[in-house]
């Protein structure tokens, strides 16, 4: 019998990139009901992406079905219908639209078969969105991880919901009604209960939060106080607790500026609270902190950072309160501290804190360098006072609903943890979801916390994936109704777990991917080789939702860390260095690569997602550490990448910083088990290949919306395509080439075909960007421009006619986009260049962002190559990066990040023609 041919699924033939990623960004800006807002994770994937990306890997393109679509431009008008769907899925506020989830679920039972979809499984589950976006699309979801923290994650957001959907909320106090879809009624029982336990420890230690006195008899909730340390001055004569403070701005809008005003007096510094936003001596990052360390207020004396560790580790690190933030009716209220509020946060540290030390590694936890050693070290007495509380009243509050829940006639069972699904499961998991809240507050309520004068609010501690040091730091109020309170994040709970699809039974489990089996279909987003120490990380957490709920997840929670071993991360410190690090992590994926190969199912590929840059570099030129070890994993494992996608993952106006690790895209690899009788070729061959398909798939990502930073690392997908659908391939020697050598190739062609590309540009374009490639933005000699001219038939005189360059003195110097002319706007008929139009978009992003774009746009008729500009914004992003200009570099990033907003823009507001100037006999 004649083996049957593979059905090509979507996602290796075509999606629409533009709206994926344009509702990808646009997530980031979605707070209220994200699922993400019901517990910080690391580098989650936006929901928009998992969901079209899990849609494409199930159903099938048109092509696979030529007996119903025969022609391409059948197949083409289906392919459109299917796009049209995704571009509904990927909206948010179409996520909870059960009919549209519907529609989906049915497309992808029409290419399942008879024997329905598979489950999907992501083994390395983190945050949880694989999972979720997998349940709300109809399809069996289990999610893995061997970090508690994240499998509670999934539990709350794939396990729980379903089990207690459509039930009613058991709060004496909640609304009457027969109607409670999905998890509604779990989210009201949340608030209720949350409520009770908010209000029961405001009467415990409400009084450690006193109000702030306005004047005038009138007082307001004090939503903040700002702390500054201390350390004794170094000078013996001046020896004053000298106040560690990063800024002395407070607020900074316009019109309610506010900075704290330093004063020493008798030995002694005071402090109030200044308005005068034009006294000379405040500036914008004024303060007395620098990376060397410290400057005294009163002596001048300088203490280092040795200084300030030496003195932190012998606890003679102090504190002083800076300022107080109240709310005001429109706004905040600074005030200068007071000593009655001093006193309130002068409470013992309790005995029931967390006991367990923080990792010492310096890449990511800064504090132990200072002495702090330990978690309970991270927050203040009084935070501490308030988060154990808090802990201890989940428990309380956990009784209270089980008897309620047992006056409402819920059924008697186990616990949740042993499947129980009636009065004990139920308590434990509106416990659950408290527990999470509480550990999400401490995110805001510890000692390293800093205060945003640009916006007025409070700065999470985790904005970024470390544990950095703060000098001056914000206590939070957990009972202001502010970030930070506890209130808010009770809040924020029920609104996540109310979107949250509740539809069938999902499955979230403890497990090490390199040893569970894979038997489901598998869409992954593993870890980033060593960018995100997760376990480390995650122990800030898990030693809180240890304290208030280790009784309800008491086999989840029973370590006093989270497991170190056999986390698949990078970490040198762990595994005896760097090369260590990477054998590891190598050995690590090619495991679970082996045996998702070993139980791949037929008709369908596997997803894979990866945003990493890590390029290093050798004799043999340039590769990329995380990418080639991911890589070798899966080939070494018989894996063939069937297609590559770049799928954004930041916001749109992030400015990403040239030379970093961090991608603003996200890529995404459809695998398939390499056939047994795959070819062979050598390197030649391999060579010829990369040049017959690279520039079809650079044309491809650069019409993306994929950031020009992120090129290099998204040709690799195409690259490497090429490379793994052989069996091997050999090196002019006969030895098989290794996939960091395929990566160095890949490199080198994809700079040969960007360079290829400037063929496409008219001529005087051509020498602009060979002049840049030689001089960037600074003078030349006049001969050598005139020479390079005269060879792209071109002359100087005229280029210094048309705008592009400045002559004069026998020098030569390419305008810079601040240097051109503003504003633009060339007279009807006036033919632009490429190189004048790329510039002068390039100065329009940076001045007034995406609508300058498309402001400049408008005028694409009128330039000659404007089709091809685009890939101009690509080519010269790559070459001031080459030069080193990093503010360039950074401009044309953004351009080409912004260029696919921008375009639509302009296209609906073009240029007038003259025929709207022109007057009719009815005028």
């Amino acid at each position: 019998m004649p083996e049957q041919p593979v059905r090509r699924k979507l996602i290796e033939v075509a999606l629409p990139l533009e709206a994926i990623n344009k509702e990808s960004a646009r997530e980031k800006s979605i707070r209220h009901g994200h699922p993400s807002t019901l517990h910080l994770w690391w580098a989650r994937r936006p929901l928009a992406a998992a969901r079209a990306v899990l849609f494409a890997q199930l159903v099938d393109d048109p092509s696979s079905h030529p007996e119903l679509f025969p022609t391409e431009a059948e197949q083409e008008v289906e392919r459109k219908r299917l796009h049209a769907l995704i571009e509904e899925l990927v909206v948010w506020e179409n996520a909870g639209d059960e009919k549209l989830m519907a529609r989906a679920h049915a497309e992808i039972v029409k290419s399942a078969g008879p024997d329905g979809p598979p489950p999907i499984l992501d083994p390395f589950a983190g945050g949880g969105t694989i999972p979720l976006e997998a349940q709300r699309l109809g399809l069996e979801a289990h999610a893995s991880d061997l970090n508690p923290v994240a499998v509670l994650i999934n539990k709350a957001l794939i396990e729980i919901p379903p089990k207690f959907a459509g039930q009613a909320p058991v709060h004496p106090d909640a609304p009457p009604s027969s109607h409670w879809p999905r998890a509604t009624g779990l989210a009201e029982d949340v608030r209720r209960y949350g409520q009770w336990m908010r209000d029961e420890a405001e009467k415990r230690i409400g009084h450690l939060y006193p109000k702030a006195d306005l004047g005038n008899g009138e007082q307001a909730t004090v939503i903040a106080w700002i702390w500054a340390r201390t350390v004794q001055c170094p000078n013996p004569a001046c020896g004053i607790q000298m106040p560690l403070v990063r800024s002395w701005w407070l607020g900074k809008k316009k019109g309610k500026e506010a900075y704290v005003v330093p004063e020493v007096v008798d030995g002694e510094v005071r402090f109030s609270i200044g308005r005068d936003p034009s006294r000379a001596s405040v500036k914008a990052d004024d303060g007395t902190t620098e990376r060397r360390g410290a400057t005294c207020v009163a002596c001048g004396a300088f203490a280092t950072q040795v200084y300030l560790k030496a003195e932190g580790v012998a606890n003679r690190m102090g504190q002083r309160l800076l300022a107080t933030v109240a709310a005001g009716k429109r706004s905040r209220v600074y005030l200068e501290p007071d000593t009655a509020h001093e006193q309130a946060a002068n409470v013992p540290r309790p005995g029931n804190g967390p006991q367990a030390d923080m990792s010492t590694n310096p890449r990511w936890f800064s504090p132990p360098g200072y002495g702090m050693t330990a978690f309970a070290d991270l927050f203040t007495p009084r935070q501490l006072t308030a988060l154990t509380t808090f802990s201890d009243l989940v428990g309380e509050t956990r009784t209270r609903v089980l008897a309620d829940a047992r006056v409402a006639g819920l059924t008697s069972d186990p616990h949740f943890a042993e499947s129980g699904s009636g009065v004990q499961a139920y308590a434990d998991a509106v416990a659950t979801y408290l527990g999470l809240a509480v550990s999400r507050t401490a995110d805001l309520g510890n000692s390293l916390v800093t205060w945003s004068n640009s916006r007025d609010q409070a700065r999470n501690l985790f904005a970024r994936q470390a544990i950095p040091m703060a000098w001056d730091f914000v206590e939070v109020s957990p009972f202001a109704r502010a970030a930070g309170s506890v209130e808010v994040s009770i809040e924020t709970a029920g609104e996540a777990l109310e979107t949250l699809p509740a539809r069938r039974p999902g499955i979230s489990s403890q497990a090490s991917a390199a040893v569970r089996e894979l038997t489901e279909l598998v869409s992954t987003d593993p870890p980033y080789y060593d960018n995100i120490g997760y376990s480390d990380l995650s122990d800030f957490f898990y030693v809180w939702l240890r304290q208030s709920l280790r009784a309800v997840h008491p086999e989840l929670l029973g370590t006093l860390l989270t497991p170190k071993a056999d986390e698949l991360v990078a970490n040198p410190y762990r595994h005896g260095g760097r090369d260590g690090a990477r054998d590891f992590f190598e050995d690590g994926f090619t495991t679970v690569f082996a045996r998702a190969r070993k139980s791949a199912l037929p008709d369908y590929p596997i997803t894979v997602y990866y945003a990493f840059k890590q390029s290093e570099s050798d004799v043999a030129g340039e590769a990329s550490t995380g990418w080639e070890t991911l890589l070798e994993g899966m080939i070494r494992s018989g894996w063939s990448i069937t297609s590559t996608w770049p799928l954004r993952s930041e916001r749109t106006g992030r400015m990403i910083s040239v030379g970093t690790n961090a991608l603003a895209s996200s890529i995404v690899l459809s695998l398939r088990p390499r056939p047994d009788d795959a070819p062979v070729t050598d390197r030649r061959g391999f060579t010829a290949l990369l040049h017959r398909e690279l520039p079809d798939a650079l044309r491809t990502l650069q019409q993306g919306a994929i950031a020009p930073v992120d090129l290099p690392q998204a040709a690799i997908g195409p690259g490497m395509a090429v490379f793994s659908r052989h069996a091997r391939v050999l090196e002019d020697d006969g030895s098989t080439m290794s996939v960091r050598a395929a990566l160095v190739l890949v490199n080198a062609v994809l700079d040969e075909v960007l360079n290829e590309q400037e063929g496409d540009f008219d001529v005087d374009t051509r020498f602009a960007i060979a002049w840049f490639r030689q001089r960037g933005f600074a003078k030349g000699p006049y001969g050598d421009a005139e020479q390079l001219a005269s060879a792209r038939n071109t002359s100087v005189a005229h280029m210094h006619r048309l705008g592009i360059v400045s002559s004069g003195g026998g020098e030569v110097r390419l305008l810079a986009p601040t240097d051109l002319p503003q504003p633009f706007a060339p007279s009807k008929g006036q033919r632009v260049t490429a190189w004048e139009y790329v510039l002068r978009l390039a100065h329009a992003v940076a001045e007034d962002g995406i609508p300058g774009v498309a402001q400049v746009m408008r005028y694409a008729d009128q330039v000659t190559g404007s089709d091809v500009a685009k890939e101009l914004a690509f080519l010269l992003f790559s070459l001031a990066e080459s030069r080193g200009m990093t503010e360039v570099a950074i401009q044309f990033n953004a351009l080409g990040t912004a260029w696919n907003q921008a375009q639509p823009m302009a296209q609906a507001d073009p240029l007038p023609t003259q025929g709207a100037f022109d007057f009719t006999d009815e005028d």
